[in-house]
């Protein structure tokens, strides 16, 4: 078990980031061996998640929960991390009088345990059933609409105070869980370092080379880490998803956030085709849209190489390349569109990129990504 807790740093003024959850325990079989650190924060907590993590999840904790005299509820975040949702969530909280949540599952399910316990003023743990994201770890939450669409995010006052990572459960979820993970981790090189600018805070240029070695761990040791689930290369790589994915925001705080990556991803939520594939899957192919924009706008002959680079690594794993791969084989220029003039909003990340960008000249880049 590990304890970090915010740091704030004092320069003309007070800023508090976000670092790391109060205390993480990893390892086979962690979560059994939890019981005592689940206990630690009350004995009514509401489980959230979706309704097959659920059932997954009550196999490992009924057990605790008798041991430990706990009296859990469980509730279903579904049909997404929305404002509905969490209302109702919220009356779930008040009825069952819960004094700390527990939030199971992948992002969705997380992000909304997480956002629940911070409207609510209670302690929160994670326990992530797939390396998809890195939600276990992050003071962040994501609200979608009902039907799917990403709306805004919200930042939260502290990390989770207990993130438990069960190799055991990470490794029964579907392979392209982690593939998707893979995707979603290595876009905070590409995005923190365009966001970072010429900072000379210390602790951005952490932040910033913490991205570099996760990107360097990924594309070296991915392909053999899905072929080995619970190898030691493979438990390297989960790390990297979950928990090193998390310390680049965590550090650097607002000099180093999404840009144009997570930016066509929230777009492409509008368009209903893409909610079968994962948030990861949808974030790599946003990396290749924007070292395009990179590439045709400011001639940036590195990003094009990079680019070339991601695309051989992602055939090799399973990642999107192109449009199609994303399920969008039949969608029309105006619906792409109409993605683009999303991704385009004023308030969008995407105009952290440090030029212009119109949704003609988004649209090109999101049909040329193999170019």
């Amino acid at each position: 078990m590990s304890k970090s807790k915010s740091i704030s740093i004092e320069v003309g003024q007070i800023f508090s980031l976000q670092v790391a959850p109060g205390n993480i325990i990893k390892g086979e079989n962690s979560l059994s061996n939890s019981g005592d650190a689940i206990a630690s924060f009350g004995q009514m907590p509401l489980v959230v998640g979706g309704e097959k993590t659920i059932k997954l999840i009550e196999t490992y904790l009924e057990p605790i929960c008798k041991k430990l005299n706990l009296k859990p509820r469980y509730a279903s975040y579904l049909p997404d991390c929305s404002e509905t949702s969490l209302k109702r969530l919220e009356k779930a909280v008040k009825t069952h009088e819960a004094d700390f949540i527990i939030g199971v599952g992948g992002g969705k399910s997380l992000d909304s345990a997480k956002l629940l316990a911070h409207n609510c003023h209670l302690p929160v743990i994670t326990i992530p059933t797939s390396g998809a994201t890195c939600a276990a770890w992050t003071a962040l939450s994501n609200i979608y609409s009902e039907s799917g669409a990403f709306q805004y995010d919200v930042s939260l006052r502290h990390c989770p105070n207990l993130l438990i990572l069960d190799y055991n459960i990470i490794a029964s979820a579907p392979k392209y869980t982690l593939i998707a993970g893979i995707g979603d981790a290595i876009a905070k090189w590409y995005e923190a370092s365009v966001s970072s600018g010429n900072s000379t805070a210390t602790l951005t240029i952490a932040a910033v080379q913490q991205a570099r070695v996760l990107r360097d761990i990924l594309l070296q040791k991915a392909e053999t880490a899905l072929q080995n689930p619970l190898s030691e290369t493979w438990k390297e790589v989960v790390d990297a998803t979950v928990l090193l994915a998390g310390v680049s925001g965590g550090l650097g705080g607002a000099n180093c956030r999404t840009v144009a990556a997570h930016a066509v991803h929230n777009g492409l939520t509008h368009l209903e085709a893409t909610h079968g594939k994962l948030h990861g899957a949808k974030v790599a192919y946003g990396i290749l849209v924007q070292l395009r924009l990179e590439e045709t706008i400011a001639n940036n002959q590195l990003a094009k190489t990079a680019r070339q680079q991601l695309i051989k690594f992602y055939q090799s794993i399973g990642l999107p390349t192109t449009l199609e791969d994303l399920g969008l084989t039949n969608i029309t220029l105006n619906q792409l569109r109409q993605c683009a003039e999303i991704t385009c909003k004023p308030e969008s990340d995407i105009h952290r990129l440090p030029f212009n960008v119109t949704p003609d000249i988004l649209l090109s880049a999101m049909v040329s990504t193999m170019a």
